[in-house]
């Protein structure tokens, strides 16, 4: 699995400079270290993308748990402020329940639900790296799409321990949200049928025909009649 490329590893970054990075890249920051997530996400990505988030609002609506895409979420270690925070992350979604992470820039703190949806770029950055930022976090739930294999795994945390061992659900499943007692996530909307080609198999990797007169060659066909005639 590929990862992201890291900017000055020997450099530490806060929140602070991450401010005035230009806008049209997307950073994030792991204990000070700079990862490069500008690459665009494909359009089966953001089809999911869309997918989960519309599910998951029409279920929220007049809710006091909010949905977000690609947010600004900064992990900090204690009290310290804004600017000074080490970790920041942009997952793909996220679902906040407490209104006081939410300023209206960012979420500070760990959200209860984090879905990120693999690319071919970002894999093991998701898969490994940023599963033990937020399971260190208290993140409750988190999420990885998988649209290859066209499953989910699903991590849920099991007191101060972390998370528990993974559920996976393929794509007939709905997935019960467990911050969210009620809401399920239908992935036969978010993985559609495959669409099955039929062909028939080429007349060579067949049976072969039965030779008939007409497959014979006319003058070996002329010399075996002629053959019976003088019997």
């Amino acid at each position: 699995m590929s990862e992201p490329r890291r900017a000055l590893p020997t450099t530490s970054f806060t929140y602070g400079d991450y401010l005035v990075w230009p806008s049209d890249e997307r950073w994030e920051l792991i204990d000070g270290e700079a990862f490069d997530m500008s690459a665009a996400p494909s359009l089966d990505h953001q089809e999911m993308l869309g997918e989960l988030g519309a599910q998951l609002r029409t279920f929220l609506r007049g809710k006091s748990c909010r949905v977000f895409l690609a947010p600004d979420v900064i992990l900090p270690r204690g009290d310290e402020a804004d600017a000074a925070v080490r970790t920041v992350v942009r997952p793909d979604l996220a679902v906040v329940c407490d209104p006081a992470k939410m300023d209206g820039k960012r979420i500070r703190g760990a959200p209860d639900l984090v879905i990120e949806i693999l690319s071919p770029a970002t894999a093991s950055h998701d898969c490994l790296r940023k599963r033990r930022v937020y399971e260190k976090a208290g993140v409750r739930e988190f999420w990885l799409v998988h649209p290859v294999d066209r499953i989910v795994t699903v991590f849920r945390r099991t007191g101060q321990n972390g998370f528990g061992p993974p559920d996976y659900y393929d794509a007939d499943s709905k997935v019960p949200v467990s911050v969210v007692p009620g809401l399920e996530v239908d992935l036969s909307l978010l993985f559609p049928p495959l669409i099955q080609e039929v062909r028939e198999s080429p007349r060579q990797y067949g049976k072969p025909p039965t030779p008939t007169d007409e497959d014979e060659p006319s003058a070996r066909r002329a010399s075996r009649r002629a053959s019976r005639s003088r019997r």
